[in-house]
């Protein structure tokens, strides 16, 4: 879970993470944390959007009109973790816009919503299973695209929404259509801890917090500090990673072993590859990199229905890599 997360946070193209698991798992915990050990980005002051300072290109119709009057100014602040509630509306998702005002003022009737707030940020949806379906396909249109349309009676506009998109969920309660799983590039599945003295540990550090949240936090600091910048690392090697001819063929053949839809597994992997590469310092993919995020990329991609067990094995997988199929 920590892996995937991570990787995200290097490389948003990536596409999401989609997290399954027992409730009190620590997935909600998890999530929200990740925000503590992102670096800071540089934003418009006052801008709505999050709009990026260096990137005019992307700039919402507000940060233009300051760009042009010579009014803009930049901060610096964290990377926000925005919650999206499951009774969420649309409107309240993708934002609205008074039809009567845009006719007098024109864009300035729009109100933006929650993709606005979360635009170069994380998108958290708990329980993302039981969101209503059209709230999903907006969140996942808006993801791959960048961009966030809202159409009413022949108005239109347009914003900024780049976002790490992480959906938890507890199977429990109900499936994600395949044909949704497989817009969400990774997914892992958290479960209990069945040792002893790790479940001790977990009550122990619960307890710590709650006595002392300050403290806590000062304790575990410098591990923070070591993992944010091995992330900021890994965000300038990244470019510089490449992807030879037969880490791409080692990627088709499991996709094609593993008999997936389409093509979408094999980007993925190979994006996420790259990522894990960059992370662990190197500027070339092994297969332990392919291995590793291939285990995040299949196994909801071989579902064709919902609720149908996973055909997966990970020896399969090493088999294959290693030419033994």
């Amino acid at each position: 879970m920590l892996r995937a997360l991570i990787l995200n946070t290097i490389n948003p193209s990536i596409g999401g993470v989609l997290i399954r698991g027992q409730k009190g798992t620590a997935k909600s915990t998890a999530i929200r944390g990740l925000a503590e050990v992102l670096p800071e980005i540089e934003v418009v002051e006052g801008c709505r959007f999050n709009c990026h300072p260096s990137d005019p290109d992307k700039f919402c119709w507000e940060c233009m009109e300051k760009k042009m009057s010579g009014n803009l100014r930049v901060l610096k602040r964290q990377t926000k973790v925005v919650d999206l509630p499951v009774g969420a509306t649309e409107d309240r998702v993708v934002g609205s816009l008074d039809i009567e005002k845009a006719v007098r003022r024109g864009i300035q009737a729009f109100d933006p919503g929650i993709l606005a707030q979360a635009n170069r940020g994380i998108l958290y949806v708990d329980e993302i299973n039981l969101l209503d379906d059209f709230v999903v396909d907006a969140l996942l249109d808006a993801a791959a695209m960048g961009v966030n349309t809202v159409e009413r009676e022949g108005v239109s506009v347009s914003h900024p929404a780049n976002f790490i998109i992480v959906g938890s969920m507890n199977p429990e309660e109900g499936e994600l259509r395949p044909q949704l799983l497989d817009r969400i590039a990774l997914q892992v599945e958290v479960t209990g801890i069945y040792d002893v003295e790790q479940r001790i540990e977990i009550v122990e550090r619960r307890n710590q917090f709650n006595d002392d949240p300050r403290h806590f936090i000062r304790e575990f600091e410098s591990e923070q500090d070591k993992l944010r910048s091995k992330i900021i690392k890994a965000v300038q090697l990244l470019p510089r990673v490449t992807t030879t001819r037969d880490n791409l063929r080692t990627i088709a053949e499991i996709c094609i072993a593993f008999n997936v839809d389409g093509h979408r597994a094999d980007i993925m992997i190979e994006r996420a590859a790259r990522t894990n590469a960059a992370y662990e310092g190197r500027e070339r993919i092994t297969n332990d990199d392919i291995i590793e995020t291939a285990e995040m990329v299949l196994p909801h991609r071989m579902r064709k229905k919902p609720f149908e067990e996973e055909d997966f094995s990970a020896d399969q997988l090493r088999a294959v890599v290693d030419g033994n199929i």
